[in-house]
């Protein structure tokens, strides 16, 4: 994509499909007389940037294919740094895709996914870690991803990153100075203040993958199985928080036999549940693979609501069943179910200090819906311990994440260095080390198969 910089590229910036109004855009050096040719209305290389004129599209033959308007933004001021215009036209594939066929006919080319925001990212407009927001923010799909995205485009945690590299970079030239004049052992580091920034960068460093969790919850939804013994109540504790009849429910048991997964947003977090079979012994092959799936899928899962019937289990056996499905990094919520049928049943009998405890146990009826909006507040408050603000900066990159934990091993080095008094050389190799990890958030540090996987994962028109 970079070798075909110069070219004007052009793409549908709006989802494919019938609709209302579709828009092309345009962006390169050619993009304002590419469409001065197809739009005759007005020059538009006489008119100001940010404004919108209305007027038709013509082909070859002067024939009329569509009333449009047309945006126009002069670079630099625009999305891409470079010449942009916008035709809104109807909605209709065929209008489009003979606007689309006029342009390149004039010159231009089809862009590739994601080239848009790669100029944008190349001509200085967005940092690399603002790029790749744009893209979490065209795919978000819940109110906490869709205001993490935002405070990320708008510099996020890019900026805090920035600021205290550039002084990491100062320190650095200073040490490299040192080494030219290290014959005459003259120090112009001052080594109490580099320690104190360093200090203050790890501190930032651990907080930013501290959220990576969060982060990922938030952009990816927390896997979520609801487990259990045959009749529990699974499928209709997961049709009772849908709020449909997704499951079948049935008094035989082993009728879930394969999993079930739906989406549920609670709070603008997106929980994926997964209603599994039965934990047993199966009667027959079939229901054997979808016991076997149901241990798969718990141990993929961040998250379990364990179920069981409050009139056919003991806590001795609800405390076996957890034993064998509890895991390390794995948040367990016990619903107590059919409470309806057994009101007078106390729960802290079964309450255990190394398997359930009060704050994990919640007593419920689905059938009647009892108790399900305290469900869904343990859930959220089993993900979020406090509330998202756009002041808050969480990471929910694996690539951003990486270079984290790589800046604060060569952070860690340049302390052990200072404190043991290292050569200079060596503290200057390890900043260097750190300097290019944080470079690789921000894109001060790339290259063009890191560029062209991550712009290849956006769509065409951005």
């Amino acid at each position: 994509m970079i070798s075909d910089f110069d070219d004007t590229i052009v793409a549908l910036a709006t989802p494919q499909g019938p609709g209302a109004i579709g828009v092309v855009r345009l962006s390169g050096k050619k993009a304002i007389s590419i469409c001065d040719h197809l739009f005759r209305s007005k020059d538009l290389s006489k008119q100001q940037s940010h404004t919108i004129h209305f007027g038709s599209i013509r082909n070859e033959e002067n024939k009329v294919v569509d009333e449009v308007l047309v945006s126009l933004f002069v670079g630099p001021n625009s999305y891409t740094g470079e010449d942009i215009i916008e035709i809104s036209c109807h909605g209709s594939a065929y209008i489009q895709q003979q606007v689309i066929e006029l342009c390149i006919r004039k010159g231009a080319r089809m862009a590739n996914a994601g080239e848009f925001t790669m100029r944008a990212f190349l001509n200085g407009k967005l940092d690399l870690s603002q790029a790749e927001a744009v893209a979490d923010l065209i795919a978000s799909d819940s109110a906490s991803a869709h205001e993490v995205a935002m405070h990320q485009m708008r510099g996020g945690f890019s900026k805090e990153i920035e600021t205290l590299r550039q002084e990491l970079i100062d320190f650095a030239s200073l040490i490299e100075l040192e080494l030219d004049f290290s014959e005459e052992d003259v120090e112009f580091a001052d080594r109490t203040r580099l320690i104190k920034l360093v200090e203050t960068i790890q501190r930032l460093i651990h907080d930013l993958t501290d959220s990576f969790r969060l982060g990922n919850v938030i952009k990816n939804g927390v896997s979520t199985v609801i487990a259990g013994r045959p009749n529990a109540g699974k499928s209709t504790l997961l049709n009772a928080l849908l709020k449909e009849e997704r499951a079948i429910v049935s008094s035989i048991a082993g009728t879930t036999r394969d999993t079930i997964e739906e989406v549920l947003n609670i709070q603008g977090i997106q929980f994926r549940l997964i209603d599994t079979a039965g934990i047993r012994e199966a009667g027959d092959q079939i229901e054997a693979i979808g016991v076997q799936k149901t241990l798969e899928k718990i141990e993929q899962s961040a998250l379990l609501i364990y179920v069981f019937d409050v009139t056919q289990m003991s806590p001795e056996e609800v405390h076996s069943d957890l034993k064998k499905l509890k895991k390390e990094s794995f948040h367990i919520l016990v619903v107590a179910n059919k409470m309806d049928l057994n009101p007078h049943l106390e729960p802290a009998t079964y309450y255990h200090t190394d398997l359930v405890t009060k704050d994990q146990f919640i007593t419920a009826s689905a059938i009647n819906s009892m108790n399900l909006v305290h469900l869904q507040d343990c859930l959220h408050r089993s993900v979020i311990d406090e509330n998202i603000s756009t002041g808050k900066s969480v990471v929910t990159n694996s690539r951003h994440y990486a270079a984290l934990l790589g800046a604060r091993t060569s952070l860690d080095r340049v302390l052990t260095g200072l404190q043991t008094d290292l050569p200079g050389d060596l503290v200057a190799m390890d900043i260097r080390h750190a300097l290019h990890h944080l470079g690789e958030i921000t894109g001060e540090v790339t290259t063009d198969d890191l560029l062209g996987n991550i712009f290849s994962r956006f769509c065409i028109g951005k």
